[in-house]
């Protein structure tokens, strides 16, 4: 299976971003369009629909970029549904790109090619996308970081969807990961009709005030703009880098004298702290005792490998860290969302939006994808993708 932690397997990003940072704005524009362009392979019809009740599709920009599937090079795609390889003539607008198409010159027939990235939207003004030289001498995407003060685009209001679209089908998300501020629902027809990322009515304000109003994780919210995740206030002294240091210690000695189990697709493997490393038996690689930072993005001692064995087993650490479960369950990864997020020590910035969200289901954190619980959805036989901005 295509999930998030996938999406980005080509071309690397430069400068270490992530890629995959009025009156009348609900309009008539289909959630979901007809229609293909043939000059583009595996054209997927592709819509917008903006009911954020706060601005007009005039001030709304949308953005595709990412990695073209058929050259492995990063590129931007154009109101035809074309990609364009980026290049470092792009540099046009005072040092930026201008890859933005304003939503209301979106064409009806706007299609998706095979490709891996994101589509940005912003409201209200210009995201920040400059084309920079990778190491291996090539133009590269440098995106925007909403969690970055300094980012050219932190005082706009924007978010993204992900998606990586191949022969094989389309595999998409909304996403909390990086950090928070445009509801977006997603819509996928095809094999099947599905829907995720929705907000419930009045979401996006329980997501701030809930926030805003708990004394550890309120310095992430910035005004109206956004929240930022966790981790990425942690490296901007925002949050507590020894947050989840008490709930890992109580982990490490429990499981120093009982045992961990995690199912895998690849079996059921038995663990237990021994000196301060967390051991599996079925070769599985040891994990050392995790700080608060790699809790958080789910990375450094709790890194999932692609190899079909330490991966999967460290993908449901990470979500079990995250929601606070493995203290109440030996047996991972647990399935239950009542089960969540109880502990005093836990990830409330990724609970906030499974209670707020239509379907319990958001991208909080990397892992969160561990028993289905993220924002995703995939489609073998893709007909058509809609995104909509749901009303703040």
């Amino acid at each position: 299976m295509i999930n998030r932690r996938l999406f980005l397997g080509g071309a690397s990003l430069a400068a270490g971003v992530p890629l995959l940072g009025a009156s009348g704005c609900a309009t008539a524009r289909a959630s979901l369009r007809s229609g293909t362009t043939a000059a583009n392979t595996g054209a997927l019809p592709v819509g917008i629909v903006n009911e954020t009740g706060r601005y007009p599709d005039s001030e709304v920009l949308v953005y595709v970029v990412g990695t073209d599937l058929t050259t492995n090079r990063h590129c931007w795609v154009d109101s035809d549904g074309t990609p364009r390889p980026v290049s470092l003539d792009d540099n046009t607008d005072g040092g930026y790109t201008d890859y933005a198409i304003p939503l209301d010159a979106l064409p009806a027939d706007m299609t998706l090619p095979y490709m891996s990235g994101r589509i940005y939207v912003a409201l209200g003004g210009k995201l920040g996308i400059r084309i920079v030289i990778d190491g291996n001498g090539n133009p590269a995407l440098q995106l925007p970081a909403g969690w970055v003060e300094s980012d050219h685009g932190y005082g706009v209001l924007h978010d993204s969807v992900e998606f990586t679209h191949d022969a094989s089908g389309m595999y998409c998300n909304t996403s909390m990961v990086d950090q928070f501020s445009v509801p977006i629902g997603i819509r996928l027809t095809g094999e099947a009709d599905q829907t995720t990322g929705t907000f419930v009515p009045g979401g996006r304000d329980a997501v701030f005030e809930t926030l805003s109003a708990d004394p550890v994780f309120s310095p992430l919210v910035v005004d109206d703009l956004r929240v930022i995740a966790p981790g990425h206030g942690l490296d901007a002294g925002l949050f507590p880098a020894d947050y989840y240091d008490p709930y890992v210690d109580r982990v490490w000695s429990h499981y120093a004298a009982n045992d961990l189990r995690v199912t895998t697709n690849a079996g059921t493997f038995t663990g237990r702290v021994q000196g301060d490393r967390l051991v599996f038996d079925g070769g599985v690689s040891p994990f050392s005792r995790p700080s608060t930072r790699d809790v958080l993005f789910c990375h450094g001692s709790l890194a999932a490998p692609n190899d079909g064995i330490t991966g999967p087993v460290a993908a449901i650490l990470g979500a079990a860290l995250n929601r606070s479960t493995l203290l109440a369950s030996s047996a991972q990864p647990t399935d239950d969302p009542d089960t969540f997020y109880l502990a005093d020590i836990t990830n409330r910035y990724a609970k906030v939006f499974h209670d707020n969200t239509v379907d319990g289901r958001a991208y909080g954190f990397a892992f969160d994808d561990v028993a289905g619980f993220a924002s995703y959805i995939q489609d073998h036989g893709p007909a058509e993708f809609g995104i909509t901005l749901t009303p703040f």
